[in-house]
Order: C-alpha cells, then structure tokens, then sequence
C-alpha cells in the first residue's frame, strides 16, 4: 500500500479494509501505528545487500550502496522512515552493526568508520531522494534540456548551457550513472583515508 500510494495513504483503518478485517484486529498483531511502521522499515531493510566482515570493505560496502539505493527506489516511502525511527528493530541493528563492522575489520578507526557510515549513506540517501524528485520519468530529458536552453539566454548562464547542451544532451547520457560515479568517489577518498 505505502509503495503503490506513499506513506500518507497509510492508515490502520485503511490497511484493515485492504486485508479484508477489522481494523481493532489489527492491534492484534502491532501495538500502534509506529509499532507498524518499524516493522515496514525492517521488513524493507532485508533487501539490503550487507557487507560479509571477511571480505574487503570497499566492494563490500558499493554493493550494500547499490542495493540500498534499489530498494529506495522499490521504496519511496522508506528513507524518511529509516532515518527517523526510534525503534530500530533487529533487522535495521543487523544492519548498522554489519556496516560498522566491515569498516572496523577493515582497520578503520572508530571515527572514521562512523564518517564513512555516515557519509556513504547520506549520498545514497541524498542521491535517492534527488531522483526521485527529477521529472525524467515523466518528461524525456532531451525535453527538459531543450526547454531549459529555450529559457535561459546562454550569454548569462554559459557554464549551466555548455554543461545541458555538451553533457546531458548527449547520447547515452543517463542522470542516474552519476549515481555510480559520486558513489566512488566517496569509496575512493575513505580508501584513502584508512
């Protein structure tokens, strides 16, 4: 329900009816609605490809990126969910634990393991929730550019018309390649780092 219709169309009167109940028998089975909403939030966690702690950190922790940058994309509804959560329940602690762990295997410090964590997520997050929010499913992007370059005389914003006509306008061009790209970066700098 919340992937076909977000988050807000969520309501325990409306899931009852969906599942064909009651909706008092639903507290049956959670205690509230945040009791719910943890339980999703684990639920989609599971998706999440985690890093084995014998294996090397980098390739480990890009495939823990990509697959939660998909399962974001399957999920709309989650990144607000996951970051703001107070209940973590084991399928998320199974996570943060395994995230750490790789990097602390690895011979990160505490500290740096905590940045690399922390900033390789609020990419993949970041990234996600740009995506989502950029009209290339609905428009083509050709479209988009073309309209941009009508509007804005070149003359006033050379840097942001070279880069529309000479980049994103190019065949194969693809917006969700940069998220690959950013990605390592990032793994390439915390490399670096340790």
């Amino acid at each position: 329900m919340a992937d076909e219709e977000g988050i807000g169309a969520l309501s325990m009167r409306r899931l009852a009816r969906r599942l064909g109940v009651e909706a008092m028998s639903i507290y049956y089975h959670v205690e509230n609605k945040d009791a719910l909403l943890d339980g999703m939030i684990d639920l989609v966690m599971e998706e999440i490809e985690l890093p084995e702690p014998d294996v090397n950190w980098l390739p480990g922790n890009r495939r823990r990126a990509f697959s939660l940058h998909n399962m974001l994309t399957r999920h709309p509804w989650a990144a607000p969910l996951m970051e703001s959560h107070r209940n973590p329940g084991p399928v998320a602690l199974r996570y943060y634990d395994s995230v750490l762990g790789s990097f602390r295997t690895a011979g990160f410090s505490l500290p740096l393991a905590a940045h690399a964590f922390a900033a390789i997520d609020a990419y993949v997050f970041g990234f996600g929730l740009q995506e989502l929010s950029l009209p290339f499913d609905e428009v083509p992007i050709e479209d988009i550019g073309q309209a941009l370059l009508e509007a804005l005389p070149p003359d006033e914003y050379p840097h942001l018309a070279e880069m529309i006509t000479d980049h994103a306008l190019q065949p194969g061009y693809d917006y969700g390649a940069e998220f690959e790209w950013g990605l390592d970066l990032i793994l390439d700098g915390f490399d670096r780092l340790r």
